[in-house]
């Protein structure tokens, strides 16, 4: 019997992670050329040598400091050795759009990786636990809730594709010894030792001075982490059982159903809802008009926004959406009635025909005001009326599109869902 050496934790991690991966879907290493993303790059190619997975890596460039050409250099210089195909992507980095320079970059590198790496596949991260602590320590004073306390998942599904970190759970000190071990070059980013970003701060005047007082602080910091998270998982039931309770549609829920609920259990599943939707969360003080807002009368219409998102109060509903502008009033254009119909919104798959004497041509146009349409049996009807008939909210009406034979008005389209509202005597539509 031939004896087999056993695993290194390390590797076995590694192995566990590829082990979540679907078989011939591809695993992408974001590889900065530091210690941990080396390392992680090595551990994976070893580890799709024993259970074969296409790996791949990436490599964002961000240009914004001089050694950066080095990075991008040591990172083609590993993947060479390891045979592992690299993909290299240039961005540029805007820090004056109020995320700071840390968000901006962090903003450019995850739109690199949704442009590399194809839904249904992995990315993995190279975080470890002491970057977990560093997490937990900046959400803490920035007085983060129990999401924020929970710092990084192991895993998470992010647009589609599966983000991993298989190093989480190891301190940088055990990855430096088994880098060593190895024998393994990688790059050190300069900017990591300067203490003007508040992460630096806390890894080099912070964290060594509570080891040193605390020689396992690290890891009880990132225990706490995972307690948060557990704790921030079923806040995440209680929450779907208050949606399912109330309807079970998280862009429509019903106030009375809400003003049922604790103003704690108010908040935790409106920001639930926004998740489920894909919403930018509300921050806390627009979360906290948003609930007085739920006080107004009965026949208000309501509207509290805030970037990525916005809420609306309407016949005894809450509303949960993503801001729509309204179609451009000067906005028009000469349609077959057969082809796809191309909108400020997207292209609308539909068609429509008329009778064979039809008015004109066919144009599609935003609404004017005072428009009318003939209804079969009903005669001609305004078309405001007939839209708060149908129960559409105002503010889809705005991003209604007027089909027009001629001059006459003979179908209403809503872009956004796709189908026809309305369609005037002797005019068919599909969708």
């Amino acid at each position: 019997m031939v004896h087999r050496p056993e695993k290194l934790p390390l590797q076995s991690l590694i192995d566990d992670a590829l082990a979540q991966t679907p078989p011939g879907r591809r695993v992408w290493v974001a590889l900065s050329g530091g210690l941990d993303s080396s390392l992680l790059l090595t551990l994976g190619a070893e580890a799709c040598r024993r259970h074969p997975r296409p790996l791949h890596a990436i490599h964002v460039n961000h240009g914004l400091q001089q050694a950066a050409a080095d990075f991008e250099a040591h990172c083609r210089t590993l993947c060479r050795r390891l045979g592992v195909p690299l993909s290299v992507e240039h961005v540029s980095v805007d820090p004056t759009n109020g995320q700071g320079l840390e968000g901006a970059a962090r903003e450019a590198r995850y739109a690199a990786f949704a442009r590399c790496v194809a839904e249904g596949e992995s990315l993995w991260l190279a975080q470890h636990r002491d970057d977990q602590a560093e997490t937990l320590l900046l959400a803490a004073l920035r007085g983060s809730g129990v999401r924020g306390l929970a710092g990084m998942p192991m895993g998470r599904d992010w647009q589609r594709r599966r983000l991993q970190r298989p190093l989480l759970g190891i301190s940088r000190a055990e990855l430096e010894a088994e880098a060593a071990h190895r024998g393994l070059a990688w790059t050190e980013d300069p900017s990591n030792a300067v203490p003007d970003q508040d992460r630096n701060y806390l890894r080099h005047a912070i964290l060594p001075r509570l080891a040193g007082r605390w020689p396992h602080a690290a890891g009880a910091l990132a225990r706490s982490a995972a307690l948060c998270a557990e704790a921030d998982g079923l806040l995440a039931e209680l929450a779907e059982l208050d949606l399912e309770e109330l309807g079970g549609a998280p862009g429509r829920l019903p106030r009375d159903g809400l003003s049922r609920l604790s103003a704690p259990r108010r908040r935790l599943l409106i920001r639930h809802c926004c998740e489920r939707l894909g919403l930018a969360l509300p921050p806390a003080r627009r979360l906290e008009s948003l609930l007085a807002q739920l006080e107004a009368r009965e026949d208000a219409e309501t509207r509290v926004a805030w970037p990525g998102g916005e809420a609306r109060v309407w016949r005894g509903h809450l509303y949960l959406l993503a801001p729509v502008p309204a179609l451009p009033t000067a906005w028009q254009l000469a349609w077959d009635g057969r082809s796809p119909l191309a909108t400020p919104y997207g292209s609308c798959r539909v068609a429509l025909a008329g009778p064979p004497d039809g008015e004109g041509d066919l144009r599609a146009m935003a609404r004017r005001g005072g428009e009318r349409l003939r209804l079969a049996g009903r005669g001609r009807r305004d078309l405001k009326r007939l839209l708060q008939e149908l129960g559409v909210p105002p503010w889809v009406r705005g991003r209604l599109v007027v089909i027009r034979a001629g001059e006459v008005p003979v179908a209403v389209l809503d872009p956004g869902a796709g189908q026809w509202l309305v369609l005037a005597e002797g005019w068919r539509g599909t969708h």
